[in-house]
């Protein structure tokens, strides 16, 4: 290849060369000169208003003028507060007349106040979260504001100031513009209330509540039967009153404020409040009337991660109740922006948009559908405004859409679909499916966990989100009553034998009852009768273009030369093409890798970045789920369209017309399709292509002329009819490349989509990125997140080409280390790696839908000023400043290549994989090792082999002097992370070093993290354990289980050291102990048995891993040992992937009651929950400790891990200095923080780390790889290919026999941080370290650190720290809020109420004597109500601490009648046998390890119960044993992780026997989608007369067959029987009677691991027993030799 002399010359210029080697220096070249590191330092100015509780606050960083702090910086849903809920609705139209009964009222009171433990109190622990009714409005009540002229006027109700002169004053306002739109005022009534029942935060800012009334305007005496006319008059006039308040300048900004209508409606009306529910009654004297009546009432109790009370954020809203979160919050507003702004754009010629007429019944109608009702802040306040709730967004977009032509529940399944796709329920509903085709071409679902429950007074229903992450349940009864619930038992005197039908809301899935005629139509019903009121399958046949995935052309686009150039410039490395690019095309997936990220963020690296590493991945955590895209993909899409969207709000045919993308990421041949389509016979989709390429000589400014003509050449374009608007930086010549840079295509986008946005055009247009700078998932994620819609990765196609076309690629396919591909295969491959990431990306933070990721902007910003993100990324967080368009412009020059004797080279940046001397720093290395190694007295050469030569183990004497080298070699390292930009400033003089606490005081906050045994060698595990176990600290037996040998203290080590109880270990002492202080219950629940959860001392509850936040743990097969195996219940050599945690932990409400769940089984150990680092993780803490967690543990980003995808290790989390100091502000700001001790981990080395992280409010700190490099370590990061060469992370003997650590290796690393934690003190002047946590005045920014930033001059700490609140006199947060004269870590919180039934059976006599003794049995009868929760795990902590899992040789008894609340029956065990008369929630037999569970209905049901539902979602979650039986249906993911459990329902929801590792499942019913989902061990077996499971069986693992072999129909008819024996079961005596018949409607399901059992395989001459239950009384199995008959003893035996 030739270049000009000019390029060759500017290339090799000594800046382009040192811009890898030394980039502060400044270069003298005429291209460096023209693209030097923007050295101008900008100050940016954020306008965000400081909230109320920072403001009263001092803060510890110091500010310019001018600026505020920018913490809490974002939306309010995602910074501020977010919530969850019980909720739940009555309906009953056929008593009571046209006003309905006063009985509807009060059942839905007594229901509100039995979802109490849904909801959450305030900080003073009375002032409820919020809890409100939404009913029919009580006429009877307001009889004197009704005449025969006006019976049903409007009435509103509306919290006003307190102060009577503000008050009046807006009433006046109120009233005027009622008035002045021609509605006829009748009065005020002001709403009797008594204040006194309040708490004092609710009572200090509680609104006066009035409500007034209007008759409808003359003119409306056109109006519909319905009186629509009347109601679109009413919502116009509502907005009209919050823009006549402010013209009136009636706001205020105090606790005396609030102006807030509630409701305005002449149907439906709303009382709420921030009470708890049972005080909501007492609050609102209306609601004790008798004449308050009515024929429905929704209902709900609110749960914020907020303590501070505001009134309007209780719900229900205006039309919903939402219980939920929505993910995609951001792009859904943007979106609904740009529809608003659009519907003017769109007027047809002679049309105009008249906003000004509120009250004719076609200009109202007009208004809504055709006129922009977002920008009119003169006329009408906005819809939409990210300064309120998710909730009450999603309730104004809903609510408009029910006052255009959307019935409500039309309304709803556009907003909130379901996954029709693929879905066996709608085969014969293909109308529905067409609905959903065409609303979803229209409309971005609202996106998230979510139960909906609606009405606009004509009907009321309940829908849930496709994933069916909320429980809602539902009763009928004889009168026609429909009660819907997040419970089931809410209204205890329901008699069961009125009930008619009991069912479940599952996935997706809507009930409705037509307000009007009484009528209840089920999730068909109701969705085929709106589906079919327009043909959208003929609209979709004649309109829609479908663009199907197409093979790639094997030709390839540059020679080597250029296509090296090319991806030089674009920033890729020599290890993006040999470790991504090989991977994702050679196998379809995308790399795994391990260690976490210990590199430095990209806007402090010396190596130039793509500006995608700027952004990082946002995660869900707590308040809403993960979904597992592994198992649960299909729920999932990445289908995408193209092309102009027509209104949502007037349903045409022309709203059909799109082209339908299969996938985002497109080859050539699909982008000449698309092209093709602007043929009139193809549809006419106009399509055109904007460069994004500039001239090199316009220098770095030349990239802000650059942006401004792309966005203006793509609305000149749009306005002039393109539907497909392509921004390419293609240069097909080399000429071009040599002569232009590119804008950044994640630039160009975000700033095209918003300027789009503004000018109202983005529904017009499709846009497609084609660009050489994408190549990983996370590039794909942003260009889509930040406004694509598809992208053309040109240059990584070229680069699969040329990678498949070298002779290191066809030899590695010839040796088989490679599958033999094509080059088609290979590109194919690629592409599915990318999708596959793209599914993990949105699954990580709860999103199925590509459409709804799409400009959601899901990310924060670390390291980007002001003026990028008010360019590209309007909306997105940015808390530190930093690069300018300039800087960009810079960087993305530095990446063009080198010439070096005329030979092009690609760069090794060693982003990944650390290379000497040109490449990326890491913080952890083979040199950092070294030089603790050295420190410590480590000698990697001694080990198990070899041991015995050395003296002392071969433990060689600790050097301080090492140490210091060592700590040296970190503070003169490249700056890496935030606290490098920090130092220390004391506020009096040094102390000496005598006078500091002593470092065992100190050591005893050191814990280990949570590193699992699998992850580990026994050998690293188990000596980091004893380690930290001897220094008085807290070790972690992360996820996994943990061995029970290791709960004894060693008593036999001899004078070597040597223990024969751990014979594999070296260096031990008589006293040490094995045993994890902490041990984890993650999302696999492995290893979580009822023994391992009581001999804790403490419980984590790991929400999120630094390494991979958003996932499950990832444990590769090899690593599986059968040693591993046996602890996890799992099946050795298969690779286990975690879930996500999703299945009990879904939201903030759930994960209260997982803590509930442990603090029931382990009253004496505290509760930790470890969050990850992220935006709005201040507001998730306040939850969590809401949520009455004892501990919460803040990882960084950048913490290690044994397995991982390498886009999670890179892009999601931030550093912990970020997530800690927001999440102990948000704490100390709703006075919380003195109710938890926080933890934090990730990348924490030395002792500067701890002092800086204790002064931003740690109190303990976690050590993870760095506590690995001290017992040996030496960083090859091999961790996943179990290769680790010093026995550390492996699970070969030959190399664990090679492991060189000992326990005193790690202590003496611990004693060495310790004390430079202490001379820091002395230097500081302290001499107790807890008088320095939370003191964030002791820091400052380091201006020479800062300084040492190449990149630009931007950064800036201030603003973000300024927010932490300045503790210096305020210490009282350092003691427990459940006794002031005690610390933290002493107190343990205890569960209230909820667990007293639970107490009351674990004191009966005759129970703790049957414990005591160890024998004999005893039978007890209690009755339960749905407010006691985890019901018999105390019970069952009992036994464990008595008897280990297996040692309890008696048997109890207890039987139950009524509703149980969750988690009934959590970790029974052998020997506990529960037996329920009722029906239960969710979560029943959670971790269940023996024993016996049963539920069968009530005596007295009128129902038939095989066709009910009698237990709710997750039932056996994680459980290892027991027999579980329900007469009658369960909900979803049944059975989900059983690893031992026999359990027999009839029939189940979505994704039974989901990673199901053991035990039986046996469904006598019919079930939903997805069986079998990533289950690899165990056997199920399914009634399937209608020959349905082959369309919900999810076949990538499992496989299915009629039962084949005498042993499995032998397994399954004595496990019918017993079924039937305990639960008297129809349906399993129908199919007794008919076995020879039934026995052939039976599938059984198995995984490859049981393919050869004799259960699944016919085999001859089988010697073997039969298991028919999981365990008999005395903890053996009950079994039965083939070929024989239960004789009446073993029947009774595995009855018993």
């Amino acid at each position: 290849m030739r270049f000009s002399a000019g390029v060759v010359a500017a290339i090799a210029s000594p800046f382009a060369t040192m811009a890898f080697v030394q980039p502060s220096v400044r270069s003298k070249a005429s291209l460096g000169q023209a693209f030097l590191w923007n050295s101008e330092l900008r100050t940016d100015h954020h306008q965000q208003q400081k909230s109320k509780a920072l403001t009263q606050l001092q803060m510890a960083f110091d500010l310019e003028e001018g600026q505020v702090s920018n913490m809490f910086e974002g939306p309010a849903p995602l910074v501020k507060e977010r919530d969850a809920c019980g909720v739940g609705f009555i309906a009953n139209t056929s008593t009571g007349g046209e006003y309905g009964t006063n009985k509807v009222l009060k059942e839905a009171l007594v229901a509100l106040d039995c979802m109490e433990h849904r909801g959450a109190c305030g900080g003073d622990n009375v002032s409820g979260d919020g809890a409100g009714i939404m009913t029919q409005i009580p006429w009877k009540l307001f009889e004197e504001y009704r005449s025969d002229e006006c019976s049903k006027p409007g009435v509103g109700f509306v919290f006003l100031p307190r102060d009577e002169e503000r008050r009046n004053a807006v009433k006046d306002v109120i009233q005027t513009v009622c008035e002045s739109n021609e509605l006829g005022f009748l009065g005020w009534r002001e709403v009797p209330v008594d204040n006194s029942v309040l708490g004092t935060m609710a009572r200090d800012v509680v609104p006066s509540m009035w409500q007034f009334f209007v008759k409808a305007p003359k003119r409306l005496d056109n109006d519909d039967e319905s009186r629509d006319g009347f109601e679109r008059t009413l919502y116009l006039v509502r907005r009209r009153f919050d823009v006549a308040l402010k013209q009136a300048g009636l706001v205020w900004d105090d606790s005396d404020s609030e102006v807030y209508v509630t409701s305005f409606s002449s149907r439906t009306i709303v009382y709420k409040g921030m009470v708890q529910g049972c005080v909501l009654p007492q609050f609102y004297k209306d609601l004790q009337n008798p004449d308050f009546t009515t024929k429905f009432a929704i209902y709900h109790r609110r749960f914020s991660t907020n303590t501070n009370p505001r009134w309007p954020l209780a719900q229900p809203m205006r039309v919903v109740g939402h219980n939920g979160e929505i993910n995609t919050l951001l792009g859904n507003v943007n979106w609904i922006k740009a529809r608003e702004a659009s519907k003017s754009m769109n007027l047809s010629e002679g049309e105009a948009c008249d906003i000004r007429d509120l009250v004719d019944y076609k200009s109202t109608d007009n208004i809504i559908q055709k006129c922009n009702t977002q920008d009119n802040p003169t006329i009408l306040d906005p819809l939409i405004d990210l300064g309120r709730s998710d909730s009450a967004n999603l309730d104004a977009v809903f609510e408009l859409m029910t006052k255009s032509r959307h019935r409500a529940p039309c309304a709803l399944m556009a907003l909130v679909p379901t996954a029709y796709e693929n879905e066996p329920a709608l085969k014969d509903n293909p109308e529905i499916v067409d609905f959903y085709k065409f609303h979803g071409g229209l409309l971005e679902a609202w996106d998230g966990p979510a139960l909906l429950v609606f009405s606009d007074g004509k009907s009321i229903g309940a829908s849930l989100d496709r994933n069916g992450l909320r429980p809602a349940r539902y009763s009928i009864t004889k009168d026609g009553t429909v009660y819907m619930m997040s419970e089931t038992g809410v209204i205890p005197d329901l008699k069961e034998s009125d009930i008619i039908e009991k069912g479940r809301l599952g996935p997706g899935q809507m009930i409705n009852v037509d307000l009007e005629t009484g009528k209840f139509k089920d999730n068909i019903k109701i969705k085929s009768e709106i589906a079919s009121r327009h043909p959208y399958g003929e609209w979709l046949k004649n309109n829609r273009k479908d663009l199907h995935k197409k093979s790639s052309n094997s030709e390839r686009l540059y020679d080597d030369a250029t296509a090296t150039f090319a991806q030089a410039a674009f920033g890729w490395s020599l290890e993006d093409i040999g470790m991504q690019i090989q991977d994702m095309a050679g196998s379809g997936k995308e790399t795994t890798y391990s260690m976490g990220d210990d590199a430095p963020q990209a806007v402090f690296s010396e190596r130039p970045h793509v500006l995608y590493n700027y952004f990082k991945q946002r995660f869900a955590q707590v308040t809403n789920p993960p979904i597992d895209p592994l198992r649960e993909g299909v729920v999932m899409s990445l289908a995408m369209t193209l092309g102009k969207k027509e209104s949502i709000y007037k349903v045409s045919e022309k709203g059909a017309r799109l082209i339908h993308l299969e996938s985002p990421v497109l080859n050539s041949v699909e982008m000449e399709e698309i092209k093709s389509f602007a043929d009139a016979e193809k549809g006419g989709f106009e399509h055109a292509t904007i460069s994004t390429r500039y001239e090199l000589s316009d220098g770095p400014s030349g990239i802000k002329n650059a942006i401004r003509e792309i966005c203006d050449a793509a609305v000149d374009l749009v306005r002039k009819g393109t539907e497909v608007l392509i921004l390419s930086d293609l240069a097909e010549e080399q000429s071009v490349l040599d002569s232009t840079t590119y804008v950044s295509p994640l630039l160009a986008v975000g700033a095209v989509h918003h300027r789009l946005i503004e000018e109202g055009l983005r529904m017009d247009v499709g846009l497609i990125v084609e660009t050489g700078s994408a190549w990983s998932t996370h590039h794909f994620a942003c260009l889509v997140g930040f406004g694509a819609n598809a992208v053309h990765p040109y240059l990584a196609y070229e680069t699969v080409k040329q990678w498949h076309g070298q002779d290191r690629t066809q030899k590695m396919m010839a040796s088989g280390k490679l599958a033999k591909t094509t080059i088609e295969d290979a590109q194919a491959n690629y592409r599915k790696a990318v999708e596959a990431g793209l599914l993990k990306i949105l699954s990580k933070m709860g999103i199925s839908l590509l459409t709804s990721y799409a400009g959601a902007q899901i990310f924060e910003a670390v390291g980007l000023g002001e003026e990028v993100i008010e360019t590209s990324f309007k909306g997105t967080t940015s808390r530190i400043g930093g690069m300018s368009l300039e800087d960009i412009a810079s960087e993305t020059v530095m990446m063009r290549p080198e010439v070096a004797d005329a030979k092009l080279k690609l760069i090794n940046y060693g982003y990944y994989k650390p290379v000497p001397k040109l490449g990326e720093y890491h913080a952890n290395s083979s040199d950092l090792a070294k030089l603790l190694h050295n420190a410590i007295g480590l000698d990697k050469a001694v080990n198990q082999l070899n041991r015995d030569e050395f003296k002392n183990n071969g433990v060689n004497p600790a050097s301080v002097a090492d140490y210091n080298i060592f700590k040296k070699s970190l503070e003169e390292a490249p700056i890496a992370n935030i606290r490098d930009l920090l130092d220390f400033e004391s506020d009096r003089p040094s102390i000496p070093i005598t006078d500091v606490e002593p470092v065992s005081e100190i050591m005893k906050r050191f814990c280990t993290g949570a590193m699992s045994l699998g992850a580990l060698s026994r050998e690293a595990h188990e000596t980091l354990a004893i380690a930290v176990n001897r220094v008085g600290g807290k070790s972690n037996s992360g996820e996994g289980g943990e061995d029970t040998i290791r709960g004894k203290v060693l008593t036999d080590v001899d004078e070597n050291g040597r223990s024969k109880t751990f014979p594999h270990l070296a260096g031990l002492k008589n006293g040490d102990s094995a045993n994890s202080f902490i041990h984890q219950v993650a999302s696999g629940r492995f290893g979580v048995t009822p023994e391992f959860l009581v001999t804790a001392k403490q419980l984590e509850i790991k929400m999120a891993q630094g390494a991979k936040p958003g996932e499950g743990g990832q444990l590769p097969g090899p690593k599986v040992s059968d040693y591993i195996a046996g602890l996890r219940a799992s099946k050795p050599g298969v690779t286990l992937i975690s879930p996500p945690p999703h299945h009990d932990i879904y939201s903030i409400e759930d994960l209260a009651q997982l803590i509930h769940d442990l603090h029931a089984i382990n009253e004496k150990a505290g509760v930790s929950v470890k969050l990850v680092s992220s935006i709005g993780i201040g507001t998730v803490a306040c939850g969590v400790a809401k949520a009455n967690a004892d501990v919460i543990q803040i990882s960084g980003g950048d913490g290690g891990t044994g397995a991982s995808p390498l886009s999670s290790i890179k892009h999601a989390g931030l550093p912990w200095e970020l997530g800690l100091a927001e999440a102990h502000s948000a704490l100390m700001n709703n006075g919380l923080r003195n109710r938890v001790l926080i933890r934090v981990d990730g990348g924490i080395r030395t002792g500067r780390d701890i002092a800086i992280a204790a002064m931003m409010g740690a109190e303990e700190f976690g050590f993870g790889t760095i506590a690995m490099i001290a017992e040996g370590c030496v960083m090859a990061r091999v961790c996943h290919l179990n290769t680790c060469p010093v026995g550390v992370t492996s699970q070969k003997e030959e190399l664990r026999k090679k492991f060189p650590g000992t326990p005193e290796h790690v202590v003496n690393f611990f004693h060495f941080v310790g004390e430079e934690v202490r001379n820091i003190m002395a230097h500081l002047g302290y001499s107790k370290f807890e008088d320095l946590i939370g003191r964030t005045d002791l820091l400052k920014e380091s201006p020479e650190q800062l300084g040492r930033i190449v990149k630009t001059k931007n950064v800036q700490l201030s603003p973000f720290f300024s927010g932490v609140p300045d503790a210096k006199e305020s210490r009282g947060f350092l003691r427990s809020s459940e006794d002031p004269a005690a610390k933290k870590d002493s107190i343990v919180h205890r569960n209230g109420f909820s667990s007293d039934l639970d107490r009351l059976i674990s004191g009966e006599d005759s129970v703790r004597k049957v414990i005591d003794t160890n024998e004999g049995s005893t039978t007890v009868n209690f009755k339960i109500r749905n407010t006691d929760r985890s019901t018999c795990a105390m019970l069952a902590g009992e036994i464990a601490r008595a008897h280990g899992n297996t040692g309890f040789n008696g048997s109890i008894n207890v039987n139950f009648n009524g509703s149980a609340g969750q988690s009934f029956g959590a970790f029974v065990l052998p020997g506990l046998n529960v037996r329920l008369e009722g029906e239960a929630n969710d979560y029943v037999g959670k971790g269940m390890h023996g024993g016996e569970i049963v539920v069968v209905p009530d005596q007295e049901a009128g129902f038939v119960a095989a066709d009910s539902s009698i237990v709710g979602n997750a039932c056996l979650y994680g459980a290892t044993g027991g027999d579980f039986h329900a007469n009658g249906r369960a909900g979803e993911r049944f059975a989900v992780r059983n690893s031992g459990a026999f359990a027999v329902a009839e029939g189940t929801g979505d994704h039974c026997c989901e990673y199901m590792t053991g035990g039986v499942v046996v469904s006598l019913g019919s079930v939903g989608r997805n069986v079998g989902a990533g289950m690899t061990g165990g056997i199920g077996y399914f009634y399937d007369p209608n020959n349905q499971l082959d369309e919900r069986l999810n076949k990538e693992i499992v496989k299915a067959q009629k039962i084949v072999s005498k042993e499995g129909e032998m397994q399954l008819k004595r496990i019918i029987e017993r079924h039937f024996e305990k639960t008297g079961s129809e349906k399993a005596e129908g199919i007794l009677n008919n076995w020879e018949s039934e026995v052939q409607n039976f599938v059984q399901i198995y995984p490859p691991s049981e393919a050869n059992s004799p259960f699944v395989k016919k085999l001859e001459n089988i010697v073997t027993d039969l298991r028919v239950s999981a365990s008999s009384p005395n903890g053996d199995m009950c079994f039965l030799p083939v070929g024989g008959q239960l004789s009446p003893e073993q029947t009774q035996r595995c009855a018993d």
